[in-house]
């Protein structure tokens, strides 16, 4: 194992092990409070552009499923085809793995896409000076090569235009009613749960103009980055929020510009949300949730135009979970009610919007 540290953009270093590709990257540096869930999070296209910092200290340890994609095209049991994250970093990296599911090391899977993985880092403390400081840039260096030092940027990036598809793409075609999903960085279990479902989806990239297409619903997706600057995401969604009244329903980023959309603004967080704990309060009632989240913009309440409010409210932060229009069927949630990883306790959502087509 090399050598290698972790440069925060306050100078602050951190030096461990590479246990995956020996490169030097850099990359908003974000922490995850998940205790499982490391293939399907580093196949999460909305950690793009980013550093996954695991503060769970035991990683590894149950290896890596096989990378299979399915006769539709969905991986079959990861969230895109390849890894999104720029690199990962953990405090104990098991070299030894046992699941019934797993076909490789972790480190054997880093090492093929090229991306660098980190271990003996102290993430205790990595994770108190990230939540002090807020989420900064950050860059991997091999100490055996003090001179090669990357750049990158985050702030501003269109990360969404990276990841969304360059065509459209149909799932489970003929079947039922037709939703337009419009791929921001859509994880494939998005995908797979309206299959579930019985619909017909046609997947179209960020800014494909749908307004003249013939479907029953509208589904925004995930995705990584500011939505500030998916301008045109946002104006084709406020044409077609003119043009008619069906359902929309948005997941992550696709609460945001869905926000946008409606006259809100985004503002981002100190540190994101990004765990399998999240508890949301559904507003207007004391049922709570956990969920299942990986952001690091919200949307600001109370800019909220008088025919919208807030379905979901955060319980540690007080920050937006979700919107509703007062009175057609247009909802979303900050959270991932699909959660995979992590808990199905709002898988509703789906079962909502699908009812309204």
């Amino acid at each position: 194992m090399q050598k290698v540290t972790l440069t925060l953009s306050d100078g602050t270093r951190f030096h461990g092990l590479s246990f995956g590709a020996d490169k030097a990257v850099a990359g908003e540096v974000v922490f995850n409070t998940a205790m499982m869930g490391y293939p399907e999070s580093l196949t999460d296209p909305s950690y793009a552009g980013q550093i996954l910092v695991l503060t769970y200290p035991l990683v590894g340890n149950y290896g890596v499923p096989n990378f299979s994609v399915e006769a539709n095209g969905l991986a079959t049991f990861m969230e895109s085809t390849r890894i999104h994250a720029q690199a990962i970093v953990v405090a104990d990296y098991s070299e030894q793995y046992s699941h019934w599911n797993a076909r490789e090391s972790l480190a054997t899977w880093l090492k093929r896409e090229q991306v660098p993985g980190i271990t003996g880092i102290d993430t205790r403390e990595l994770t108190k000076v990230l939540r002090e400081h807020g989420v900064m840039m950050g860059t991997i260096t091999l100490d055996d090569e003090p001179g090669i030092v990357p750049e990158a940027d985050y702030e501003g990036v269109n990360f969404v235009a990276k990841v969304s598809c360059d065509e459209i793409i149909k799932y489970n075609e003929g079947a039922g009613k037709r939703v337009v999903l419009v791929d921001c960085g859509v994880k494939h279990n998005i995908i797979r749960s309206l299959i579930a479902l019985g619909v017909e989806v046609v997947r179209v990239p960020w800014n494909y103009d749908y307004t003249g297409m013939d479907f029953d619903g509208l589904f925004l997706a995930n995705g990584p980055g500011d939505p500030n600057v998916c301008v045109d995401a946002v104006e084709i969604l406020r044409r077609h929020m003119s043009m008619t009244s069906k359902p929309i329903c948005g997941i992550c980023m696709g609460n945001q510009l869905l926000a946008k959309a409606a006259g809100a603004n985004i503002y981002k967080l100190k540190y994101g949300h990004r765990s399998h704990n999240q508890p949301v309060r559904l507003v207007g009632s004391d049922r709570c949730y956990i969920t299942s989240q990986n952001h690091g913009y919200a949307v600001e309440a109370s800019s909220l135009e008088s025919d919208w409010e807030e379905l979901f409210v955060n319980m540690n932060d007080g920050s937006n979970e979700g919107i509703r229009h007062k009175t057609k069927p247009w909802f979303s949630s900050q959270f991932h009610p699909e959660a995979c990883s992590g808990p199905l306790d709002t898988i509703f959502m789906f079962e909502q919007f699908v009812t309204k087509l």
